[in-house]
């Protein structure tokens, strides 16, 4: 009983720091009443172990997670880029620490975090990601003239029996510290396919966000229409995307976008060139109000949702927005969201 009281008040120091945080950080309207019924749900869990299998540890690892800064500032310790203050924890007084962390949380955990996002239920649990990725082929009628099985697949749905779907978000222009902290937590991964153009005046967000698991890809450096450039030029835009990504963030992509989803022979060609192993495109496209779909208005086991770094000035609506209407699909359709990165 006395281990349980010291970690409730423990639970309860670090749920007032939380509130005294959010009143210096931009939040949606509602959330610091909520904040309130999650710190309570929070300081339960943590003293009958509702958070079941953890017996408390990893909310050791949770605040120890890293800063979501706003855009503008300094340079985070150790990180590439600018990142500005104040800075506060990412997900301060969330429960998941990282990709597929919410399933060892109760429901009760998981309902105050969907709650506190406005979103009308948990987003489900994903199962845990396939020991062998599996074996991607190019759709048919995605095809390149004189293409064979040696260029990157061209996929818009990656081949799984598991009810999952991936979220992509494509350019980078909106870099919004909001939704690093809503996807933090509720634990909901994405991928990331960015343009040096829409991304070099704050290198740092996106540094954050990789922090944060989410896998940053390549869209080329300036989003032209590249059946429309010449070898040369497309082999810049490709190619030269690589480079500044393995600058800034240490890793080259195996992953690329191609703009608009458009590309030739050469495209593929090039991108296979310098370290692209797979193109994934999309079988659906997510706004604030509504999805467009390729085929039926329903999703498919491993389909592909793309929407972009969007917000009020483009879509009248912010990006936590964008995921609440995209989760609201995906959810009514009993699918969870998974890491592209972990099936391809």
């Amino acid at each position: 009983m006395r281990l349980v009281r010291q970690k409730e008040e423990l639970a309860v120091k670090r749920n007032e720091s939380v509130a005294r945080a959010s009143g210096r950080a931009r939040r949606p309207g509602g959330h610091r009443p909520v904040c309130a019924v999650l710190a309570a749900l929070l300081i339960a869990a943590v003293g009958s172990g509702c958070a079941s299998g953890t017996d408390g540890r990893a909310d050791a690892e949770h605040r120890a997670r890293p800063s979501a800064g706003l855009p503008g500032g300094p340079g985070l310790p150790g990180g590439p880029g600018q990142m500005a203050g104040p800075e506060r924890p990412a997900g301060q007084g969330r429960a998941p620490a990282g990709p597929y962390e919410n399933a060892k949380f109760g429901p009760a955990v998981r309902a105050a975090l969907a709650k506190k996002w406005r979103l009308d239920r948990p987003p489900l649990i994903a199962p845990p990601p396939p020991a062998v990725k599996p074996h991607i082929t190019t759709r048919e009628g995605f095809e390149v003239n004189g293409g064979d099985d040696s260029l990157p697949p061209v996929f818009t749905t990656v081949p799984t029996k598991d009810r999952v779907v991936f979220l992509t978000m494509d350019d980078g222009s909106e870099k919004d510290p909001e939704l690093l902290r809503m996807m933090d937590e509720l634990d909901i991964p994405y991928s990331a396919f960015l343009s040096d153009s829409e991304v070099r005046d704050n290198y740092g967000y996106f540094g954050e966000a990789q922090r944060l698991g989410v896998g940053l890809n390549n869209h080329t450096l300036s989003h032209p229409y590249l059946p429309g450039l010449s070898y040369s030029e497309q082999k810049r835009e490709i190619c030269g995307q690589q480079a500044i990504l393995e600058k800034q963030y240490g890793k080259r992509p195996v992953l690329f976008r191609p703009p608009y989803g458009n590309y030739n022979g050469d495209t593929l060609r090039i991108a296979k060139s310098c370290g692209i192993e797979a193109v994934p495109l999309w079988n659906a496209e997510a706004f604030p109000d509504h999805m467009e779909w390729r085929g039926d208005q329903d999703l498919r086991p491993g389909d592909i949702i793309l929407t972009h770094f969007r917000g009020r000035g483009a879509w009248g609506a912010d990006m936590a927005d964008l995921v609440r209407a995209v989760m609201k699909t995906v959810t009514d359709q009993g699918y969870a969201v998974a890491r592209l990165e972990d099936y391809v």
